[in-house]
C-alpha cells in the first residue's frame, strides 16, 4: 500500500514521534506479549489485538473493523507472520482512515470568503467549545499563534465570561503571541464579548478572530441556548458565522473524550475537533477511534506543552509515528 510517503518535516515527525512515544511504548509492552512464542497471525494472536487496541481507547467500533480488516488479509494471504503485524495494522488502520475526508491536513489554512456588502474584509471566524481543563484556552493561543507564524491578523474574544481565570489566562496567550483580544468583565454576557469581537475584528480588517466560549455541560440545554445565542449575535457582524465550532477534547482522558463529544455534539452543532495532552498519555489511540467513529474531522492534536507542539492532524502521519 503506498498510505505512507513523507508529509511533515522531520523536525515535525520527531515532535510527533516523541509526543505518541507513552501511547506507542504501551500497545507495544502489549502486542510483544500477546504474540510471544507464536509464528502465526492466528485466532488466539487476533482476540489478544482486539483485547490491545479497546484497552488503547481505539473503542470498540473502530477496533471489530480493525480486526474484519485483518482477518480479510489473514484469509487471502493463508499465512501471515507475527513479524508482519505491526506493518499490516499500519497499513490497515491507515487504510480505514483514509475512508474518511478529515485528517488530510498538513498545515495551518483557513478558506477564503468573498468581501462583505461594506466592501470589508470576510473574517474567518473559529467559535472554540469544550469543559474546562481540557487545554482550551492553550488551543486558542496556540492557534492565534501558528496563524499569526502564516502572516494573517488575528484577533480574540473572551467570551467564557462566567470564570475570571478564563478571560485572564487567554489574555496571558493574547500577549504573548502579541494579538489583541477582546474581554468585556466577568459575569458580561457572552454573546456580547462575541460581538464586540467581530466587530473589532472586521474594523480591524482581521483574516482570524477566535472566540472561546464557557466550558460548561452541566445542562446542555442552557449550553445549546447559550451557543445558539452567540452564534445568532456574530450573525449580525458577520452573516455566516461562526465557520467553524472547534471541540477541544482531552485525549488523557481516554473514554471519557468519547462521551464528551457526544454530550457537545448533541448540544450544539461542532465541525472540528482537536484532541490534546496525547504527550502525558497511554491513550492516544483515542485519536483514531475519533477520527473513525465521528462524522468530524479531527483537525488538530497536542504532543507537548511547547508553542509549536499542538499540530495539524495528518492521519497518515499520525498512524505511522503510531505503529512504526
Amino acid at each position: 500500500m503506498s498510505f505512507f510517503k513523507k508529509i511533515f518535516s522531520s523536525e515535525k515527525k520527531e515532535t510527533l514521534d516523541k509526543g505518541l512515544e507513552k501511547s506507542k511504548s504501551s500497545f507495544f509492552n502489549k502486542l510483544n506479549k500477546a504474540v510471544a512464542g507464536k509464528s502465526k497471525v492466528d485466532d488466539d494472536v487476533l482476540d489478544n489485538l482486539e483485547e490491545i487496541l479497546v484497552t488503547s481507547d481505539v473503542g470498540v467500533n473502530t477496533t471489530l473493523k480493525v480486526i474484519e480488516r485483518i482477518e480479510a488479509r489473514v484469509a487471502k494471504d493463508k499465512y501471515l507472520g507475527t513479524s508482519e503485524l505491526n506493518q499490516i495494522l499500519r497499513e490497515e488502520i491507515a487504510g480505514l482512515l483514509s475512508e474518511t475526508n478529515s485528517g488530510e491536513d498538513v498545515d495551518y489554512t483557513i478558506p477564503e470568503f468573498p468581501a462583505q456588502e461594506n466592501g470589508k474584509k470576510t473574517p474567518y471566524v473559529l467559535m472554540v467549545v469544550g469543559v474546562n481543563g481540557v487545554g482550551k484556552t492553550t488551543t486558542i493561543g496556540k492557534l492565534a499563534y501558528q496563524f499569526k507564524k502564516k502572516g494573517l491578523k488575528v484577533v480574540l474574544g473572551a467570551a467564557d465570561t462566567f470564570r475570571a481565570a478564563a478571560i485572564d489566562q487567554l489574555q496571558v496567550w493574547a500577549d504573548r503571541v502579541d494579538v489583541p483580544m477582546i474581554r468585556q468583565e466577568m459575569g458580561s454576557d457572552p454573546a456580547s464579548v462575541a460581538f464586540d469581537a467581530l466587530q473589532s475584528g472586521v474594523n480591524q480588517d482581521a483574516d482570524v478572530i477566535i472566540i472561546d466560549t464557557a466550558g460548561r455541560l452541566h445542562n446542555k440545554v442552557n449550553l445549546m441556548n447559550e451557543l445558539t445565542k452567540v452564534k445568532r449575535v456574530m450573525q449580525k457582524v458577520v452573516g455566516d458565522a461562526p465557520h467553524d465550532v472547534l471541540l477541544v477534547l482531552d485525549g488523557s482522558t481516554g473514554q471519557n473524550a468519547f462521551e464528551q463529544a457526544k454530550q457537545f455534539t448533541a448540544a450544539t452543532e461542532v465541525t472540528s475537533l482537536a484532541v490534546t495532552k496525547l504527550d502525558g498519555t497511554a491513550k492516544g489511540g483515542v485519536v483514531i477511534g475519533i477520527s473513525d467513529q465521528f462524522q468530524i474531522p479531527v483537525k488538530y492534536i497536542g504532543v507537548g506543552e511547547g508553542i509549536e507542539d499542538l499540530q495539524v492532524f495528518n492521519k497518515y502521519e499520525f498512524v505511522d509515528s503510531f505503529f512504526k
